[in-house]
């Protein structure tokens, strides 16, 4: 039995944001955290996340997008939106889970007016960074946002 708390992450198409989150909780707060990430849709792991991931020294190549109902059944701690349209639509989890609204922008949605890849890039570090610094924080930030 593990003493972890057991997070999921959760956006839209389980892209960017809640692969991002799911990331830096395994790399950076695996002692403490069992992190999981998805979505109310999938997408696919977007590219321009992996790079920016990897620049961050995380590799999230390995991950896959799958939609909530593909996860394992996992009595989490939390679920945290990372989206308002997360948030709206997520799903009823039995038990004694907290749900947490964390927004953060979306990174394609940033980029899409971007000049250059570069330009691209740079609002998806933008937005790597905030959830880094949000990570980074749990579960104290969890406790701040219920």
């Amino acid at each position: 039995m593990s003493d972890k708390l057991k997070i999921l992450f959760l956006c839209t198409g389980n892209s960017c944001r809640s692969q991002m989150a799911e990331g830096f909780a395994r790399a950076d707060r695996g002692d403490a955290i069992e992190a999981y990430s998805a979505g109310v849709e999938k997408h696919g792991v977007n590219p321009l996340a992996v790079a920016v991931m990897a620049e961050a020294g995380v590799d999230i190549s390995g991950q896959a997008s799958k939609r909530v109902e593909e996860l394992p059944d996992v009595a989490f701690d939390y679920v945290v939106t990372l989206c308002g349209s997360a948030h709206d639509l997520c799903p009823f989890f039995p038990g004694p889970v907290k749900k947490v609204h964390a927004p953060f922008e979306d990174p394609p949605a940033l980029a899409a007016d971007a000049a250059s890849e570069e330009e691209a890039l740079a609002r998806y570090r933008e937005v790597r960074d905030a959830i880094r610094a949000f990570v980074a924080g749990l579960p104290q930030s969890l406790e701040e946002k219920s």
